[in-house]
This record gives C-alpha cells, structure tokens and sequence, in this order.
C-alpha cells in the first residue's frame, strides 16, 4: 500500500510538472476558457483619421476617446484598402484582397466572396473556445455562385466561415435589398411577399428617386437615384419584401440591441464580437434623437449616434463586471467621404472639422486619408492605460495576431499575408511591420515602409475620383515619394532626389505582388 502510494504521489508530481510547463508555453492558457479574454471589434465605417475627438476632431466622441485614455492609441495604423469590401474581406482571411480579381466593392447581390472551408480570423476565435457573432454591415457577398436566395436558406454566409450568429446588412445601406438578414434568412418575410432584386432593369411598381424626387426626404446627388425605401433612393431596384424593410433611423438601436443579446447569451464562454456599424456610411440617417445635435448635419449627428453605441457597449460591460478582461477594438474601414451621393450637406456643414486630420486624400484614393485610420484598443487586464504607440499596424494582422496569442494553429496557405503583431496590438511593440500596401480604386496598390516613406506607383488615371466626391485619387503618371514623417499631407514627392529610396520601396512592393509559394 505504501508503495502504491508513493507511485500516486511520483504521478501527481509529475503532473504538476508538466503543467507548470504547459502554462509557461501557453497550454494551459489554451485549455482554460475563463482566463481568455472577450473580444469586441467595432469595425466603423467611413470614419477618418481626424474624426475621433482624441486624434483632433472637432466632433464629441467621449466613449471612443475614453477607450483610449483608457488603453493603447494606435497613430499609424491602416486599413487595407481605400473602400470597405476589400478592407473586410482582408482583415477577415488574413489575405490581401487584391490577389484575385472580383473582390472590390461588392453588388447588392454579390455571391459570397468568402466560402466555407476557407480559413478565417472568426473560425480561429471559433476553434479556441470562443462564442462567435457578426451585427451590421457584412457586404462581403452571400450565396453560392448564383447570388443570394432571399425568399429561402441563404448559404455560404457568416455561420458557414466561423460566426455562430449573424445579424447583418446584407450589402451597405444605400443597396438593396433593405432588409436584415438573421443567421441565414431574411428578418420578417412574408413568404407571400416574396422579395427581388435586380441590378439592371427596374423590377416592381416602387418609385424611383430619379423618376420621383418629390417623395425623397433626403435628395441623392450622384447614383443613388432608383427604387426608393424608407424615404431615401437606393442603388439597384427591389420588389417585394414589404414586412421585412428596415428603417434607416433604427440601425444603431437594432445593432446594440442584438450584440447585447448575444453578449448575455454567451453565458460563460468566452465570445468574440464583430460589431459593423452604418451610422457615417451614406445614406447618412441618424436616429430623430441626433437630429441637430451636433452642428454638423447629419454626418456629424452620425458620429455622435456612433459614439452613443460605443458608449452602450462599454456600459454592458461596466455592468456585468466584464471590462477588466475584455479586448475592445476600435477603428475604420477606410478614411472618410463627404458627398458619397446624397445631398446631406457634409459638406456645407463641415466647419472647423477635419475628417481627414492633417492627411491628402480620403476614401477611394491612394494618399494616407484613404486608409490610414483612427484604432484604439483597451484590455484593462492586458494594455496600460493612456499609452500611446505609433508602431506601424495593418488590420491583415488582426487574424495573425490572435492566432499568436490564443496558440491557435491555422492555415497559413490561405491566410498568406498576416502576421503575428501582438506586441503592436497591446502597446509593447514600438516599431511594428516593416512594410505594408493599401489598395486604392482601379486596383492601385502603394507601399509604406516602417521607417515612413511611402511610394505610390505611377497610374493613368483621373486626379478626381470620377462620381463627384470631389477626393483626389493621388494618380500621376510617374512614380511618386514621399517621407511621411515629414510630409504626411504628400505635397511633395521626393522621388527624383531620392532615386535610390524610390527604387528600394519599388522593389519591397513587387516582392509583395509576386504570388507566396504554397507548401
């Protein structure tokens, strides 16, 4: 009996052994849920480097300036691209969007631009013990081939790539068809109104803002102008689907309301959280509570809608004694825009507020205000608070990144192009990547480097953006350069007295282009 006990003894040794070995390597961490922290990323959109109150902005955003002051404020952090679906689309698979064609920015009607079996940033969340869930924009495609079945199963959506609830916008506000799409079917339809949709010819009897301006509340200025719901006119035209349409107004309380409820719904798990929100994306239509509050118009009263549902967030967590240990990320699509097509005065009533900050450019163009974006983290548990880091971050490593720190393992075939930044993601990397690319329109792609130059290849194209947002594009027909540290409004390019730097930033960028290797 002693003997026996002796060797019980000699096994539970050992087992504490190798337990303190697997917390020094991260495997308990792994196994142990309740020691994971939650993650919420609130992905905005359209919003500008200068638009938040604490990189400049004339606007209050208090909630999102507390998530800084109370965590890590990133100054040099980028989106991938100039416009939202290849920004998404990169961020969600660790890939950049421009190594295939067809995933720019996407129709109303788009097939689904990610598919199952393909590795995602949520599949990984999924894999290491994490509750999953989408609420907002999506405007990453559904369906198979064939598009989207509105009035049936919607397949290879959110549930198919690693979210377990979905709660989204199928496109943008400004496409059809207007109505929520709940895990895979459409919110509130009546099977015998059943919905259409259709890009090239007009389908159904509802008025168009081209043919009936008089019923519009809010007038388009360029596009915009086909069947009109709720008020506003629309990008392609839909029939059918009345029970289902959303109200514009409603957006912001309907997102907050359904993260809540999934937040609640985790229970006991760890849970990831893709917060999408509308509120500054046109057709820009702010809750009746907004209206007028900012002085601004209605952009202005967006952004304070925006930072009223970062503040309903911080508040859940507040009240159930979650802040401590939950990640909350902050930050943008791609920069901003004034007229993206609906006369809502952005511009008349801009002021003394500079969307764009000290940048050239904004979304759709090649310059810095295109993707350089406003990103703030806090983790109590994990960041100091007010700290302040300008390390150079791209949003494809958010997928890498947590890969790292969860010790998840993933397919580095697919997700080709992300990488561990941890470090810059919690503040204790000062330096970050060595390089990154933006895309811009017309599949322009530019290159910065961590040491602040930037080069931005030479491109027939227009100096304006083309649909009257009146955004310079940053197309010339030579090569440009430009020291960021410097010049970060890109006046003037430095190109021809440094042919040297142009030449190396050339060579880093084509390094990137050429297809990875597989293994």
């Amino acid at each position: 009996m002693q003997h026996s006990l002796k060797s019980i003894n000699s096994l539970l040794g050992l087992a504490v052994i190798i337990g303190s070995v697997l917390s020094a390597c991260g495997g308990e961490e792994k196994s142990d849920l309740s020691t994971k922290p939650n993650v919420i990323v609130i992905y905005t959109d359209d919003v500008g480097y200068g638009d938040i109150g604490v990189y400049g902005g004339m606007i209050p955003t208090p909630h999102i300036d507390r998530l800084a002051k109370e965590g890590l404020l990133m100054e040099n952090a980028y989106a991938t691209a100039a416009t939202c679906t290849p920004s998404r689309y990169s961020m969600l698979t660790g890939e950049y969007a421009w190594r295939a064609q067809g995933r720019g920015v996407a129709p109303g009607d788009a097939s689904a631009l990610i598919r199952e079996g393909r590795e995602t940033w949520p599949a990984i969340m999924q894999r290491a013990g994490y509750r999953t869930a989408v609420v907002g924009k999506w405007h990453l495609g559904l369906g198979g081939d064939a598009g989207p079945e509105w009035n049936g199963e919607i397949s290879h959506g959110p549930l198919d790539i690693g979210f377990d609830y979905a709660f989204i916008l199928p496109s943008t506000g400004d496409r059809v068809p207007t109505v929520y799409v709940e895990d895979r079917h459409v919110l509130n339809l009546d099977p015998q109104d059943p919905i259409e949709v259709n890009y090239r010819q007009k389908v159904g009897d509802r008025p168009t803002g081209l043919d009936h301006p008089e019923l519009l509340k809010m007038m388009w200025s360029h596009g915009h102008n086909q069947t009109i719901i709720n008020g506003i006119s629309r990008i392609g035209y839909m029939a059918g689907g009345e029970s289902a349409l959303w109200r514009d107004e409603d957006f912001a309380d309907v997102f907050v309301d359904k993260s809540v409820r999934f937040m609640t719904d985790a229970g006991d798990s760890p849970f990831f959280l893709f917060l999408a929100t509308h509120d500054i994306h046109v057709p820009r239509m702010p809750h009746e509570r907004f209206h007028g509050k900012s002085g601004y118009g209605y952009r202005g009263d967006a952004l304070l809608q925006l930072d009223w549902t970062v503040g309903e967030v911080l508040s859940f967590l507040d009240e159930k004694a979650l802040a401590e240990n939950t990640i909350v990320i902050f930050t943008s699509d791609n920069g901003p825009v004034l007229d993206d097509g609906y006369e809502d005065m952005a511009e008349e009533l801009i002021g003394d507020h500079k969307p764009w900050a000290n940048l050239r450019g904004g979304k759709y163009s090649t310059y810095e205000a295109g993707t350089k974006v406003p990103m703030v983290v806090r983790w109590p548990k994990g960041i100091r608070s007010g700290t302040v880091r300008s390390a150079l971050f791209s949003q494809v490593d958010m997928m890498g990144s947590f890969a790292g720190f969860l010790n998840e393992p993933y397919d580095r075939n697919q997700a080709e192009d992300t990488t561990d930044s941890w470090e810059a993601l919690v503040g204790r990397d000062t330096e970050g990547r060595n390089g990154l690319v933006q895309e811009a329109i017309q599949g322009v792609l530019s290159y910065v480097s961590r040491d602040g130059y930037k080069f931005i290849p030479a491109h027939q194209g227009p100096e304006l953006v083309p649909w009257g947002t009146g955004i310079s594009t940053g197309f010339l027909p030579e090569d440009q350069l430009f020291y960021l540290l410097d010049d970060p409004g890109e006046k003037v390019s430095i190109a021809a007295a440094q042919p040297d730097k142009l030449k190396e930033l050339k060579s880093l960028l084509d390094a990137v282009r050429k297809p990875i290797e597989k293994k």
